[in-house]
């Protein structure tokens, strides 16, 4: 695998119907390294992955892979280079987890041709760095929300593909194995090259595991770069309408946001709680409001 392949977004209007979700948007994805999408509920960060993916086709505009346009490439051979795992996939009934995971390794099998060493393997290592190798022989579908979602990403890591596309990836887990799907997708772009791009709704993780953050906001691009550039107060409050302190994170030295509602708790002199109301976050709500 290498990191060689560049992805890059082109004057792009996404829309349903007569609905337009993303208008007139220019992005390149940096080779090589992990780029979070983050932004409000509907902003259309699921539609911009879709289109990434070559489900949707836009209403202009293009994307590229290595400067072609996606939707001119033969499927197999995109779908070699560049996978996704959609927000809410479904599988056969009945299927278990080692026939879903080896089906990620369709993009790799010619007509014919007999199932390998090579994807015995690569099932084998997507089962065992998702930790669900115990799970191969059950049906997806007697699984809890948060192992079925493990057993997604396995199949996207089976295969094994230069760019890879997530979209919340952490859906139904727990914060134990939001970390650990998180930290292995570290592992993945450290060891093999591979750029990953994710959708995120947990502003401070994508910070933490993201080397690039992409904001969206009014059909647009907002901000991109780097996350002390992009998780600003400013961004945030401008984006999701929130009041909120950004400070450092004593852990990883990136930024780490702290919301601000509209009641904060408060200490009180002698040792008590107190609720205070935030006028400003109110007067934030109703801007979103009017928006």
């Amino acid at each position: 695998m290498t990191s060689a392949h560049t992805l890059t977004i082109e004057s792009l209007t996404l829309a349903y119907d007569t609905h337009v979700v993303i208008e007139e948007l220019n992005l390149h994805i940096a080779p090589g390294r992990i780029t979070g999408i983050v932004g409000a509920n509907a902003c259309g960060k699921s539609t911009l992955m879709r289109s990434m993916s070559r489900l949707l086709r836009p209403r202009a505009g293009q994307v590229l892979l290595d400067g072609k346009d996606i939707h001119q490439m033969p499927a197999k051979k995109l779908a070699r280079i560049l996978g996704l795992l959609p927000q809410s996939p479904t599988a056969p009934e009945g299927i278990t987890v080692s026939d879903l995971v080896g089906r990620g390794r369709h993009p790799h099998q010619r007509l014919f041709s007999r199932w390998s060493v090579e994807d015995t393997e690569a099932v084998a290592a997507a089962l065992e760095t998702t930790s669900t190798t115990d799970l191969a022989e059950r049906a997806v579908d007697e699984l809890s929300g948060g192992q079925r979602q493990r057993v997604w990403v396995a199949m996207a890591l089976a295969q094994k593909t230069d760019i890879l596309l997530l979209d919340e990836p952490t859906t139904f887990l727990d914060v134990s194995h939001q970390v650990e799907i998180l930290d292995l997708l570290v592992d993945l772009n450290s060891s093999q090259g591979t750029t990953i791009v994710m959708v995120l709704h947990d502003l401070n993780l994508a910070a933490r595991y993201c080397d690039e953050l992409v904001a969206l906001a009014d059909r647009r691009l907002f901000a991109a770069g780097e996350p002390s550039d992009v998780l600003t107060e400013e961004t945030i409050r401008t984006v999701f309408g929130l009041e909120n302190q950004v400070i450092t994170d004593p852990t990883s030295g990136k930024p780490l946001m702290l919301p601000i509602g509209r009641h904060r708790v408060v200490c009180k002199a002698d040792g008590g709680m107190a609720a205070t109301s935030n006028p400003g976050n109110d007067a934030a709500a109703q801007r979103v409001q009017k928006g």
